[in-house]
Order: structure tokens, then sequence, then C-alpha cells
């Protein structure tokens, strides 16, 4: 199974709501104690319900779950909410994604919908919450940096490698290391003050992708990270970071809007000097415009199927 996946370690350092839990022993009763251990053991069922959505899945009335998040130090529901998605993000793994699944009667075709609204969810949550002032600082650091390394291991390695070679494309010097750990350690050691390191990892985050950050951050390189919550170890240890969710009904989780984040930062690169970034564009216009550069017919002749649907008749 892939690091960059929904994971679980038990012997992770406690989310807020389990340290909130553990403080607020003496405030519960032992129903209410069942019942919040009951809901973090299940975040996967529960972290996106209202406050009368949860109270009747555990057939308790809404005012109990209301003075039991009290106790906690809670003065709202959805501070609680927000918490309990933190918890989710950090203790979710592919068997509990898939096991939620499961459990919903829904039809086949009625769950790839949902795939796909979920994917709408995670962009439309992106829109709202979009720190646009951050993705702008980080265009600028990327414009002015020397060197630029983007790390993101196994899933997260294809939105490191489009990041990488769009911005190569623009002139910058990126690069995207794959392999071993060794390797990104090697890439990390060529850093320095003037340089960027750009992080992608979610939920706990893998290893080798936050021990890249403090590293770079020990040589005093600038880091950015694009992670999934502001509680996560990138967001910790980054200097600034954007949050793109990855969540998602398939246990590999969705990483629709963190590519749209990668898109945004790639637009704002190339829209901070328009003139630059033509001109860059310019010098590589004439592969793009001759056809040694596209698919043609086995007599060179250029395809013209382009745009038409595949049991189209040709004319």
């Amino acid at each position: 199974m892939s690091g960059e996946t929904h994971r679980i370690i038990r012997d992770s350092t406690p989310t807020e709501l389990e340290t909130r839990f553990a403080d607020a022993q003496s405030k519960l009763n032992g129903s209410r104690r069942n019942l919040i251990r009951s809901i973090l053991e299940h975040p996967e069922d529960n972290y996106f319900l209202s406050s009368r959505e949860l109270a009747k899945r555990y057939n308790v009335n809404a005012a109990t779950i209301v003075r039991t998040i009290q106790a906690l130090g809670y003065n709202r529901f959805g501070d609680f909410a927000t918490d309990l998605r933190n918890h989710f993000v950090t203790r979710i793994t592919p068997y509990t994604v898939m096991r939620a699944t499961t459990r919903d009667r829904r039809l086949l075709t009625d769950r790839i919908r949902r795939n796909i609204e979920r994917d709408l969810e995670n962009l439309t949550a992106l829109l709202a919450g979009l720190d646009t002032p951050r993705v702008l600082l980080v265009a600028k650091q990327i414009q002015k940096a020397r060197r630029i390394i983007v790390v993101g291991v196994d899933f997260a390695a294809f939105l490191a490698g489009i990041l990488a070679y769009a911005l190569r494309v623009q002139g910058c010097d990126a690069d995207a290391p794959e392999g071993s750990s060794g390797n990104l350690r090697h890439h990390v050691d060529l850093l320095g003050e003037k340089d960027l390191l750009i992080a992608i990892s979610f939920g706990r985050c893998l290893r080798d992708t936050v021990e890249s950050v403090r590293h770079a951050r020990s040589r005093g390189t600038f880091t950015f990270g694009i992670t999934d919550s502001d509680i996560t170890p990138i967001a910790r240890f980054c200097d600034q970071h954007i949050v793109a969710s990855i969540s998602s009904v398939v246990f590999t989780g969705s990483y629709v809007a963190p590519l749209a984040a990668v898109n945004a930062i790639i637009s704002a690169v190339a829209h901070i000097h328009p003139k630059r970034t033509l001109e860059r564009l310019r010098r590589n216009e004439q592969e793009y415009t001759s056809g040694a550069r596209w698919y043609q017919n086995e007599d060179g002749s250029r395809n013209r199927f382009l745009g038409r649907n595949r049991g189209s008749k040709d004319t």
C-alpha cells in the first residue's frame, strides 16, 4: 500500500480532541465517556454530521451532545466538528475508509457519482478557504529562488512532478527528486538561504517528506507546504502552507483539490511577471507549432480525428 494513502499509527501524538477528552474524564459520567470514545473510534462515520445527526446516530438527544462537548471545553459544536475532522484526517486508514463505504447501501452507480461529488466538495472548500496571499508569497519565493526542490512521495509524487515540470517550463531551476531517503537528503544538502523547498504530504505525513522540510530549514531554506490540515507535520514545520483536502470515499484519497492548488501556484508564478513568462514560452513556440511534437498518421498526415468521438467517420 502506498504510504501517501490514508493510514494510522496508534502510538502517535494525541490529537486536540484526544487531549481534551483525557483532561475531561472527571467531568464526564460513564455514558458520556462511552459516547465520546465511540465518536473518536469511528471518525469516518461522524466527522461530517451535524449535532442533530450525531445525536440520532447514537440514540441520544441533541442537548446531550451539546452538554458533552461543552464538558470537553467547546463553546460551539462547529469547533468540536473541526477538531473531529482533524482527528479523522490524522487517524484514517485505507481499511477504515473502505469499511465506511461498504456500510453504506448505495448502488455501485451511486458510489461512482459520490466519488465525484466528494471531489467537487473538496474543490469548493479549497476555493472558499484559499489563502491567496500565501499563494502569491510562494510564487514570489519561486521567482527569486536560485534552486527549487519539490518533495512529494508515493501518491504525492505526481503532484511534485507536475509542479516542478511547469516551473522548469517557466525557466526555474526546479526538480522533484524521486527514489530513496538518501537521494532526497542529498538534494536537500544542496539547498541554502537563496533556495526553496516545497513539500507535499497529507494526514500524518510521510517521514521522508517531513524530514526533508526540517533539514532544509536547518540550512536556512524557505519551506512551503501543501497539506490537508493546519495541524499536520507539514503545516507545523513549514514556514508557510496552504490546505487542500484529500477527503474521499475512495481508500486512495482524492487529489483533485491539491492538484488545483498546484495549478493555482503555477498560474501565480506565470502572471507575476507575464512579459518574462511570455519570453520564456516564446523560445519553445516553434516546437509547439511544428509537426514533430505531435502524433501523425503513418503517411505523415496530421491526425484528423482530434476532437471527434471515437466512433465518428472520417470525412
